[in-house]
């Protein structure tokens, strides 16, 4: 019999509605039935496309004893995180001060009323094994402890609840010291420089760091220029992408990028293509950058956008190999056997795509293989692109260049009328942080390569949030097929006005814009005026400075400003980032007044752990370096396929006969530029004044 989750809106919470545990959601009554019965909360956080959420979903939480031990003793709560970041956030940063380390899933208790946590894991298995206890066993002894040590269990839940508090209470600072903008684009560099053992993540906030760096000339121990090639090159090449359909993968499990975790979200793939698009105006223009920003725009056409226009969520890792299959397997979609490979292809075009990719007998990953390139090289072999075309034809069927539709359940995977193999689930919510991301992924991808049609998707895009996720004058932050779910947090607002900004800049110079280009332009900037009011009016702090994640809630322990990135940058980094750029567009120096008060409220943790918050560093590097430039489309469009990270165009209504350009920094203008060249030299002298 299903449980509480059957009818809830998300995809990962109603995966867990035929579990025989009797799941409630996070809601006042779960936690009024929690205080009431004196249960402690297990709390279970997790996201639809997490490959070790769905193996414990079909182990532990499958399990009737389990489920037996669980029910009677505890009041169970799933949580989607990306549902509420807000809540994920809080007790993932108390998990990592019990354990060291976090993920997801994201197991922890809670004690009834105060909702502190006391204990917690992430995987837990049925048995024991993986060097982890069994879950019942864990179970018997949190209740123990719960019910036994009350002395020891007041004493753990003081502790954390006082490391939550000071952390969210952080104080600002009186100033930024000289040095700290070098210490931290240095140090940030050195994160993504170079290559570790484990897993390799794209980590985007620490690339854009080093791609910073890269046009300073102080003494540093890293190769900015060097690194930030090699972290696109690793990324354009390496297992981690799509070399058939496009589109990347959320890391690799080795330090060499080559067998990935192979689910596809949303917002790794807005960031890369960011990313990519910058280093190609920075001067490092290799193939397989566009190349693989152009495959992933086809991926986001092809599976990823919905008829109305937003962008969905992501797509599972597992797979099923047949309709007949009890459980899935990971990266069955993507990975092709030997075998495969050679009934599909004739001898020359396997023989040409071993040549160019890591194509074995024994494959790499379970014996089989994920392609990966061998170098970065143009692909000039007409055999290899007919193999990949032939490949692209196997896993979709003749009939699927256009668009895919969707399996959005593991039922609609496995009974579709799929003319190739059969599709991971695709969650297909919207969520606004994650659109603005890949928006603004394809507003920079669409000025540095002049490519109309990626204009056009981050358009669709922005439009629809515009138009339907504002309710009663509140953006909300998620969208399941046209019903609006809960409030915008801080990464929403910040996010979204990134994007609006990026558009608003592209469309100043894309194709020496038309006056119908101009106007939509300034829609775009107007919009994002209306974001920032509403974001100042309800999470601005009027105490600390920076912003809250979310409004105030009494089943919150703390009420976070988040300031350190993830996956995703930070929203007080992009939000400081943000202001200045408005400062700019806009000459309102209120903007720059709370800029300032944001960065000097996380200065401590700027200066004191720098790894934490590189996009603080990029927002203080606009802070230093911002500069306005005001020029005609045409001069803009030119400015456009240049690496100038720390800089605004305005169009120019009115120019002195043969001035080109008004170059100006901080609050005094540099002599009217009369030349491009002359503009160029004076942007780039300011881009580098601090």
């Amino acid at each position: 019999m299903p449980n509480r989750l059957a009818t809830a809106k998300s995809l990962y919470l109603r995966k867990h509605a035929e579990n025989p545990i009797a799941w409630w959601d996070w809601s006042e009554e779960a936690l009024a039935t929690a205080q009431r019965d004196n249960k402690p909360i297990f709390l279970s956080v997790g996201y639809s496309s997490c490959h070790w959420c769905t193996v414990m979903e079909g182990e532990a939480f499958s399990d009737p004893t389990i489920a037996e031990y669980m029910n009677a003793n505890f009041l169970p709560i799933k949580v989607d995180r990306e549902e509420r970041p807000d809540l994920d956030s809080i007790y993932m940063q108390a998990l990592q001060m019990m354990v060291g380390q976090g993920g997801w899933p994201l197991n922890i208790f809670l004690t009834p009323g105060d909702l502190v946590p006391f204990y917690g894991g992430t995987y837990f298995p049925v048995e024991p094994r993986y060097g982890r206890p069994g879950f019942l066993q864990v179970l018997q002894a949190v209740r123990r402890y719960y019910d036994t040590e009350t002395d020891k269990l007041q004493a753990i839940k003081t502790e954390i609840l006082s490391n939550l508090q000071g952390v969210a209470t952080l104080q600002p600072a009186a100033q930024i010291g000289q040095d700290v903008l070098r210490q931290g684009l240095e140090y940030n560099t050195g994160v993504v420089s170079g290559s570790s053992p484990g897993p390799s993540f794209p980590m985007i906030p620490y690339a854009d760091v080093a791609l910073r760096t890269m046009r300073f000339r102080f003494d540093c121990r890293y190769d900015a220029k060097a690194t930030s090639n090699q972290r696109g090159l690793d990324l354009a090449l390496g297992g981690i992408f799509d070399h058939v359909g496009g589109g990347f993968h959320r890391y690799t499990v080795d330090s060499t990028w080559t067998v990935p975790h192979f689910e596809k979200m949303l917002y790794d793939n807005g960031q890369i293509t960011e990313y990519l698009a910058n280093l190609w105006v920075s001067g490092l223009r290799e193939p397989a950058f566009e190349r693989a920003i152009d495959l992933t725009v086809s991926w986001l056409k092809r599976e990823m956008t919905a008829p109305t226009g937003y962008f969905y969520a992501a797509q599972d890792a597992d797979t099923f190999l047949t309709p007949e299959a009890v459980e899935p397997e990971e990266g069955a979609f993507y990975v092709w056997s030997y075998s495969e490979l050679q009934q599909l292809l004739s001898p020359q075009e396997l023989a040409e795509l071993a040549r160019y990719f890591t194509v074995s007998a024994n494959g790499n990953f379970e014996g089989k293989n994920v392609l990966q390139r061998r170098t970065s090289e143009a692909i000039a072999s007409t055999a290899v692109t007919t193999s990949l075309v032939k490949l692209f034809e196997a896993r979709y069927g003749q009939a699927t260049k256009n668009t895919v539709s969707p399996a959005r359940t593991s039922q609609e995977a496995k009974t579709g009328n799929w003319s190739g193999r059969i599709p991971p689930v695709t969650d297909t919510k919207m969520i606004v942080a994650w659109n603005s991301l890949m928006i603004s992924g394809l507003a920079r991808a669409a000025s540095a390569l002049q490519r109309s049609d990626y204009l056009q998707l981050a358009t669709q895009a922005a439009q629809f949030i515009l138009e339907h996720q504002w309710v009663k004058h509140r953006l909300h932050r998620l969208n399941y097929d046209g019903q609006v779910s809960i409030l915008a947090q801080s990464e929403d607002y910040a996010l979204l006005i990134k994007a609006l900004l990026d558009l608003h800049q592209t469309c100043l110079g894309f194709a020496a814009s038309a006056q119908e280009m101009v106007a939509i332009a300034q829609s775009w900037l107007d919009q994002a005026i209306r974001a920032q009011e509403e974001f100042d009016e309800f999470l601005w702090s009027l105490e600390l400075g920076g912003y809250y994640n979310t409004d105030a809630s009494d089943d919150l322990l703390v009420r976070e400003r988040s300031y350190i990135d993830n996956a995703t940058p930070a929203a007080n980094g992009v939000a400081a980032a943000n202001l200045i750029r408005l400062a700019l567009l806009t000459a309102d120096l209120s903007y720059f007044d709370r800029a300032e008060q944001t960065l000097r409220a996380f200065a401590t943790v700027m200066e004191q752990s720098p790894q934490a918050c590189p996009s603080l560093f990029s927002a203080l590097d606009w802070w230093q370096h911002h500069t306005l430039i005001q020029t005609t489309s045409p001069t803009i469009a030119t400015l456009a396929t240049h690496y100038l990270p720390t800089a605004v165009y305005q169009l120019a209504t009115e120019l002195p006969n043969g001035v080109v350009g008004l170059v100006c920094q901080g609050l005094s203008c540099q002599e009217p530029a009369r030349s491009l060249e002359q503009v160029l030299t004076q942007v780039q002298a300011s881009q580098t004044r601090g």
